[in-house]
């Protein structure tokens, strides 16, 4: 009888000592999943998406003069960023990324700009009002974009007035440094943050 105690003793210690861990194991993953859920609660409430990412680096990359060439292409997946296209020079390339990497939401830069001298291209020389000209005659073919007042102040561009959603705006600025003899785009452009756009961001989407 005393043996039989004895052996239950041990036998309920061994269970136990293996519940043990196991309950720390469940509590670990548990915690690992209110932390994931809380971390995407974050994203919801913060709005940064891939297209958010995209639209503001645009942004910031088209109203930069150090960065000269108008075939840039940005992508976003996962927060990392790929530049792909042409600049003038390497510190223009450099220039890219930095204002890149700056932008909220970014992760990382993937730096895939091709460096064409601007001597291996025609030089472009047009006035103010032919490049505002221009820009207007790009913009009024996307029905989005209509409302974009533009002016142009020694090459210069400036977007003003309201579009649907940061996607556009981005676009615009896209257009307008496509334009020869651009130098950057100035974006004060606002939108409705009430639209689907990727992002609950402050209006005002210009730098």
């Amino acid at each position: 009888m005393h043996g039989s105690r004895i052996f239950g003793a041990l036998v309920f210690t061994s269970v136990a000592i293996v519940a043990v861990p196991a309950s720390v194991m469940a509590q670990s993953t548990t915690d690992k999943m209110e932390q994931k859920a809380k971390g995407a609660a974050q994203d919801a409430k913060t709005g940064i998406s891939d297209s958010w990412v995209t639209a503001k680096t645009k942004i910031a990359i088209f109203g930069d003069d150090r960065i000269k060439g108008g075939q840039i292409s940005v992508g976003t997946v996962n927060g990392a960023v790929s530049l792909r296209g042409k600049v003038d020079s390497d510190s223009a390339k450099a220039a890219a990324a930095s204002v890149a990497r700056a932008v909220t939401g970014v992760k990382s830069v993937r730096n895939d700009l091709r460096v064409v001298p601007a001597g291996d291209r025609k030089a472009i020389a047009a006035s103010d009002t032919d490049i505002t000209r221009q820009v207007e005659g790009r913009l009024a073919k996307d029905a989005k974009l209509k409302k974009v007042d533009v002016r142009t102040d020694r090459g210069a561009v400036i977007l003003t007035g309201t579009v649907s959603s940061i996607d556009a705006s981005a676009h615009a600025s896209e257009l307008a440094r496509g334009v020869p003899g651009v130098r950057l785009v100035k974006n004060e452009l606002t939108y409705d943050p009430a639209k689907r756009d990727g992002a609950r961001a402050p209006t005002t989407v210009g730098k």
